[in-house]
C-alpha cells in the first residue's frame, strides 16, 4: 500500500533533525522509506527538494510525493545494502554476497537482489527483458554462488547485454575448488544441459538439453582438491556445477551434486566453492570495454588459505 501525498509545517521540535526523520513520523512511514523518497527527489522543504540528511530549523514547509504503488505482484521495494562495484547512467555490477536469490520466485516471494535494486535511492532499473519479477537482471547466479552480477538500467541496455550474452562476447569467469584431479591442465565440456529427468530441482547433462559449453583450466593443486578457474560460454542453470560434476569432481561443498560432505566439514565448508570473479564486456554506450575483478570472499579464502598453510 502507497502513502498519499501529504504535508506540513515543521515544529520547532524538529530543529537540528534530519529531514527522513521528521518526514518518517509525519507521514507515518519507516525512516528508510522516507530516505528513499528524498533520494529520489520527493521531498521538499519550502519548495525545493532535499536530501535525506538535510537539517531542519523548525518552521519550514514539507511536502511528500510518494512514488505510485507497484503493480499486483511485482516486486517490493526493500532497504538492503548492496555493494556496487561498477555504476553509471545505463548499468551497474553488484558484488552478490553467498546465500541471496537474485530475484523473486516460489519459497523466495522477497529478501532478494531485485528488491534490494527497487529500494535503493535513485536507481532506475530496466524492463526485465519482459519477465516483470527481474527488472534490471541480465544474468544470474546461483543463491549459494558470490561474485560479480550485471544490472541494466534501461530497456535499450539490457537489450544490448542479453545479445552480447547470447554472442558469447561477455566474459564471465569463476574460480571453483573441484574434488580429486581433473582430467587435464586445461580442457572444455560441451554438453546439453537441462531439468535432471527424476529431480526438478537439479539440473543434469542429458539428451535434448540446451547447449552448454565451460572451459576449465587449473590454478592449484593440493592433495584431494585443485582450484581451478571455469570460463562460460554459454549460461545455463547450475552450468558450471553440473559440468564439472559430470567429469565426477563436483565443486567442494557441492553436496546437490555428489560433493563429500565429509571432505567439506574438513576444509570448513558450508556451500558450493563457487565465485564469480571476473566480468567483462563491452559497455552498451559507446563500446568501451569494462572489466573487473572480485576477491573470493572470507569464507572461500579461508579455505584456500589453510590448504596452502597445509601444503
Amino acid at each position: 500500500m502507497t502513502s498519499p501525498p501529504g504535508g506540513a509545517i515543521a515544529g520547532a521540535e524538529a530543529a537540528g533533525r534530519r529531514l527522513d526523520e521528521v518526514v518518517a513520523e509525519l507521514a507515518g512511514v519507516s525512516r528508510a522509506q522516507a530516505a528513499r523518497w528524498a533520494g529520489d527527489g520527493l521531498v521538499e522543504v519550502d519548495g525545493r527538494p532535499r536530501a535525506k540528511s538535510h537539517r531542519l530549523t523548525g518552521g519550514e514547509r514539507l511536502a511528500w510525493s510518494p512514488p505510485p504503488a507497484p503493480p499486483a505482484g511485482a516486486p517490493l521495494a526493500e532497504d538492503r545494502p548492496l555493494a556496487v562495484r561498477y555504476e553509471d547512467d545505463r548499468l551497474l555490477v553488484v558484488a552478490k554476497p553467498a546465500g541471496l536469490v537474485v530475484h523473486p520466485g516460489p519459497g523466495h516471494p522477497a529478501g532478494t537482489l531485485v528488491n534490494a535494486l527497487l529500494g535503493r535511492p535513485q536507481t532506475s532499473l530496466s524492463g526485465g527483458g519482459g519477465a516483470a519479477d527481474r527488472p534490471g537482471i541480465v544474468h544470474r547466479l546461483d543463491k549459494d554462488t558470490s561474485g560479480l552480477l550485471l544490472v541494466a538500467k534501461d530497456d535499450a541496455a539490457h537489450l544490448a547485454l542479453a545479445r552480447d550474452l547470447a554472442a558469447h562476447r561477455v566474459e564471465r569467469r569463476y574460480l571453483a575448488l573441484v574434488q580429486g584431479r581433473l582430467p587435464a591442465g586445461t580442457g572444455t565440456v560441451d554438453a546439453p544441459v537441462g531439468r535432471h529427468p527424476r529431480d526438478r530441482k537439479r539440473m543434469a547433462v542429458v539428451p535434448g538439453g540446451r547447449r552448454a559449453v565451460t572451459s576449465w583450466r587449473v590454478l592449484e593443486t593440493f592433495p584431494a582438491v585443485q582450484l581451478a578457474e571455469a570460463s562460460l560460454e554459454t549460461g545455463r542453470t547450475h552450468q558450471v556445477r553440473v559440468h564439472l560434476a559430470s567429469l565426477r569432481h563436483p565443486l567442494v561443498g557441492d553436496r546437490t551434486y555428489g560433493a563429500d560432505p565429509a571432505l567439506a566439514a574438513r576444509l570448513g565448508l558450508t556451500r558450493p566453492f563457487l565465485h564469480a570473479w571476473r566480468l567483462a564486456f563491452a559497455h552498451p554506450g559507446d563500446g568501451t570495454r569494462v572489466e573487473l575483478t572480485e576477491p573470493l570472499p572470507p569464507d572461500l579464502q579461508g579455505v584456500l588459505d589453510r590448504l596452502r598453510a597445509a601444503r
